[in-house]
């Protein structure tokens, strides 16, 4: 698999996200082995961007672990600094399960909730209504009401 060409631009912002995070991956003396493969392979996976420590101090070993993670896990090299590597790879997309059974959720709202002096603005409040509460035009929220049935039906 070869790996993904990325453009300096795009490069640039990955690098800038990569800043803040911490490795995830360390490599030890006994170099890239397929466990270790594996472990970055499953990072990128659930990550997407990650930081990979390689204690080594030999620059061309690093170099060459670089590239060969690259090439193989179908990644992006963005960052090679030291002995920190940093990998990309787009993560897949995960699909949504839709339960027909399911009842709608919590939903936000905004209300507006007027002071009692006419000089102060209003105050926007976000509100968290459940299923079975509903919002008053007063912006009071009240517990829905069962639905009433008719007598005739109950009786026949």
């Amino acid at each position: 698999m070869p790996q993904i060409q990325l453009t300096p631009a795009q490069r640039r912002e990955h690098r800038a996200e990569a800043h803040h995070l911490d490795p995830v991956v360390l490599i030890g003396g006994d170099g890239l082995t397929e466990a270790v493969q594996k472990e970055v392979d499953l990072a990128l996976n659930a990550h997407g961007l990650i930081k990979i420590r390689v204690f080594s101090d030999d620059r061309a070993a690093r170099e060459a672990i670089y590239a060969k993670l690259a090439d193989e896990l179908n990644a992006a090299p963005i960052q090679h600094i030291g002995k920190l590597l940093v990998l990309w790879r787009p993560k897949a997309a995960k699909e949504k399960q839709h339960d027909e059974d399911r009842k709608p959720g919590p939903r936000e709202v905004k209300v507006l909730k007027f002071s009692k002096n006419s000089w102060q603005k209003p105050e926007v409040k976000q509100i968290r209504i459940l299923g079975n509460q509903r919002l008053t035009s007063g912006g009071q929220i009240k517990r829905a009401k069962p639905k009433q049935k008719s007598v005739k039906k109950q009786q026949g």
